[in-house]
């Protein structure tokens, strides 16, 4: 069973790193469209800043954005331990991924460098991972109810 898990877990990683740099690069086109006045700005100006160019902020951006991708895929295997409950699941994944999230957006400033700064970041994060659980909650359910009703149907079927 750990071979097994093991293995999905490094597979996953392999296409999360594909996965999360495309984010990424999608994320800063959305963000140069809303906030580039028409130029394209492929990682916020304090990294460049920081970096002393802008191909070493976007190096930097990118392998961070492969980072996030492969710690989001690789611990979506958690969602499948059928003998852990919702909330260690839940409890677990979040706490993975704020320990990935929170550096990566620290180094690549996506976060205003502050006690506040760090606190606003953590509860965007906190809010859009709330949202998204809640929503795969309700699909889940809904998928569940209409499991449960084609169930029904098919035994009441067997019945006649």
């Amino acid at each position: 069973m750990k071979k097994k898990i093991r293995k999905k877990v490094i597979l996953r990683s392999i296409v999360g790193i594909p996965m999360g740099i495309t984010i990424g690069y999608l994320i800063s086109i959305a963000g140069s469209l809303i906030w580039g006045e028409g130029y394209y700005s492929p990682c916020v100006p304090e990294l460049v800043t920081a970096m002393d160019s802008e191909i070493g902020a976007v190096v930097l951006q990118t392998a961070l954005c492969a980072l996030l991708g492969l710690s989001f895929s690789a611990t979506s295997v958690i969602w499948e331990l059928e003998h852990w409950n919702l909330v260690k699941q839940t409890g677990i994944y979040f706490l993975i991924n704020s320990i990935v999230m929170l550096p990566v957006a620290w180094l690549t400033r996506w976060m205003e460098h502050s006690f506040m700064g760090f606190l606003r970041y953590f509860g965007m994060f906190a809010a859009i991972f709330i949202l998204i659980w809640a929503v795969e909650c309700v699909i889940g359910r809904r998928s569940i109810a209409r499991m449960n009703e084609k169930l029904q149907e098919s035994q009441q079927d067997e019945k006649r």
